[in-house]
């Protein structure tokens, strides 16, 4: 009777446990959805970030913007001035574009863009060689005068490593880099000062466009190897060749790997775009020397190539189509802009050098 009395005591208990037990997997589903919620809110907030980050930065008015920066720091417009301001403008929208510089970044969605960080790169380059024919050429009367001592400090910052997180970072190495042309830059325009000196010559601005028809020749190549092509192997030694025979020309396929083909597009895009703004500033401060060559309607041209190939893309992907197929190629269209400005190029450097 005792036991049966326990037995009944016991069993509301017993039947609680199932309430607790849903209660629990109620509490669980709730703590699933809700981080499934938020993880999806993240992702979507990702995205559209990364999209946001991933808009190529509009052409500049050059001459505009070298005129605004002069009258803002109270500066005088000299010869050179606009070459400089284009170059440190060009170098400040590497940092300060939305997303700033996105090379280096190690967390999402940074981390998991490669088409804008390919086109920094391309901009990096440019900016490397104009550095280095401001040091090298452009601020010096002759090979054997003394380089300027702040764009000997520039050259070295641009030229630090691309992809540096931290200590130092790449956005700090630049930056110091554009500081010391600043500094260059205002020794340039003080007439009270004439240790900072620009020199517009033809034999110099011609060094440059030496060092743009080597880039645009590279780029040409790579694009156009969207589509495997064969190529002629043309380094042959000298003691494989038989007298009196025809030298044996090995053959191989050049192509660009798939996951590579929209790298090497945006670090066209991006060499293209900085270029396009360096060569108007060197139409402005070079102009005499451009007008008694007759050459400012090929520095035209030029840059009429290159700011085409800076078209809006419609497609949401590079598209990588055969030459004749029914889809479109990205690459080639953007190798026969290039290849037009590299042999635009090619005329201005020979009608530089005439006399």
């Amino acid at each position: 009777m005792l036991d049966w009395k326990k037995r009944e005591d016991s069993a509301p208990e017993r039947a609680a446990e199932p309430k607790s037990a849903t209660r629990g997997y109620f509490r669980g589903m709730l703590f699933s959805r809700a981080l499934a919620t938020l993880l999806g809110l993240y992702l979507l907030t990702t995205i559209l970030i990364g999209w946001y980050w991933s808009q190529e930065p509009p052409l500049f008015a050059v001459q505009q913007n070298a005129q605004m920066a002069a009258e803002k720091e109270g500066r005088k417009m000299v010869v050179g001035y606009t070459t400089v301001e284009t170059l440190k403008t060009v170098a400040g929208t590497l940092l300060h574009k939305p997303g700033g510089y996105l090379s280096n970044d190690r967390f999402p969605p940074g981390v998991w863009l490669d088409n804008i960080p390919s086109w920094e790169y391309g901009v990096l380059v440019q900016v490397r060689d104009m550095t280095r024919a401001l040091r090298k050429d452009f601020a010096r009367s002759q090979s054997q005068s003394a380089e300027d001592a702040d764009l000997a400090k520039a050259e070295p910052r641009f030229n630090f490593d691309n992809k540096s997180w931290m200590l130092p970072s790449s956005e700090s190495e630049y930056q110091e880099g554009i500081n010391s042309l600043s500094r260059y830059q205002a020794r340039l325009s003080d007439p009270n000062q004439n240790n900072a000196l620009f020199y517009a010559r033809a034999d110099n601005l011609n060094n440059w466009l030496g060092d743009v028809a080597t880039r645009l020749g590279s780029l040409s190549q790579r694009l156009s190897a969207s589509v495997g092509r064969v190529k002629l192997n043309t380094a042959l030694k000298t003691e494989s060749v038989i007298p009196g025979q025809a030298p044996q020309v090995d053959e191989e396929i050049v192509e660009t790997p798939w996951l590579q083909i929209d790298n090497v597009f945006y670090e066209a895009r991006g060499q293209a775009w900085a270029l396009s703004h360096l060569l108007r500033a060197v139409e402005v401060d070079f102009a005499d020397v451009l007008a008694k060559k007759n050459a400012t309607v090929s520095v035209r041209q030029i840059i009429r190539e290159l700011e085409a190939s800076q078209q809006p893309i419609w497609s949401p992907m590079i598209l990588n189509g055969s030459g004749f197929g029914i889809l479109a190629n990205h690459s080639l269209v953007m190798a026969n802009y290039i290849s037009r400005a590299n042999a635009a190029v090619i005329d201005l450097r020979q009608l530089l050098n005439q006399g």
